[in-house]
């Protein structure tokens, strides 16, 4: 056992001292992978930023009828039983809001408290939301009970809530396959990178490994420091990389800051949870050892 780890410290070590002994070919070859990482890192956090905005939004079509200010409760209560009873297979539940409660929710935002306050009396009307049933042909019945239900005398107008959100969850799915897609560029060029720095380090210990090799090393021995150098250049490069995503977010959160203050929302983004930063360092680290031990054991043979 101790035989063992003293020869993993050695090529620890020897990684450790090629590493150092280039710094201009090490610094090069690390900021190209980490600015190739920073990439997807930034993407993965407007992805893990915008995923709790998409829970929230209610993914089943909702259709809200506004009632004519003339409707009273009890006829308003009266249309939710009918749409109930003439629509009871495509109406998963429906909730009438009050005009005193729409103002009250109204209120409680500090961007419509003023605006209401200098109101001489409530101007909102009563609304019946309703909650469709998802279907196959969802968008096209939804369409359609939106045109009988305008018809209906108690009904001002009605308004079809679920396009924009089925919008925003065709735009998380293309940014997952994007991502996806994003990563597996990014996998080759640490590929790339990784081996052609390993086999420019072969190379040029041509004649220190032919005579390693003529002592008794072991492939094994040989291949260690090469492994080590190709994992070491992974986890420093993401490192930099999360480092590089880190900063590139500030300015656009500024941005998005002033572009949310502008409808009284908040929004940020933020970088992946911790262990999804660690897990995909420990990916990068066996990505760039396995593209060293490719490297060593092609140009290696002589």
């Amino acid at each position: 056992m101790k035989r063992w780890l003293r020869q993993h410290r050695y090529a620890l070590l020897v990684a450790i001292r090629r590493l150092v002994t280039q710094p201009f070919s090490s610094l090069a070859n690390i900021l190209v992978i980490g600015l190739t990482l920073a990439v997807p890192i930034i993407a993965a956090s407007v992805l893990v930023s915008a995923q709790p905005i998409a829970r929230e939004i209610p993914v089943s079509p909702e259709l809200t009828l506004f009632l004519n200010p003339s409707t009273s409760r009890e006829d308003a209560a009266g249309l939710v039983q009918e749409l109930r009873k003439t629509q009871p297979e495509a109406i998963l539940s429906t909730r009438l809001i009050t005009r005193d409660q729409a103002l009250e929710a109204l209120q409680d935002n500090p961007s419509w408290s003023e605006a209401l306050a200098v109101l001489p009396g409530n101007p909102l009307p009563d609304a019946i939301v309703v909650t469709l049933r998802d279907t196959p042909q969802l968008a096209q019945h939804a369409s359609e009970l939106a045109q009988v239900w305008r018809a209906l005398p108690q009904v001002d107008s009605v308004q079809l809530d679920s396009d924009w959100v089925r919008r925003l969850e065709a735009m998380l799915r293309f940014i997952r396959i994007g991502l996806g897609m994003l990563a597996i560029g990014v996998a080759l060029v640490v590929l790339a990178t990784v081996f052609n720095t390993v086999r420019m380090q072969a190379l040029s210990q041509r004649e220190e490994i032919g005579v390693a090799r003529l002592v008794g090393a072991t492939e094994s021995f040989v291949r260690r420091p090469f492994l080590y150098l190709g994992a070491l250049t992974g986890i420093v490069a993401s490192v930099v990389a999360i480092g590089l995503a880190a900063l590139a977010l500030q300015p656009i959160n500024t941005a998005l800051a002033r572009l949310a203050s502008q409808y009284g929302a908040s929004f940020a983004l933020h970088l992946p949870d911790r262990l999804s930063l660690l897990m995909a360092i420990v990916v990068v680290a066996i990505l760039a050892a396995l593209s060293a031990r490719w490297s060593v054991t092609r140009n290696t043979k002589f």
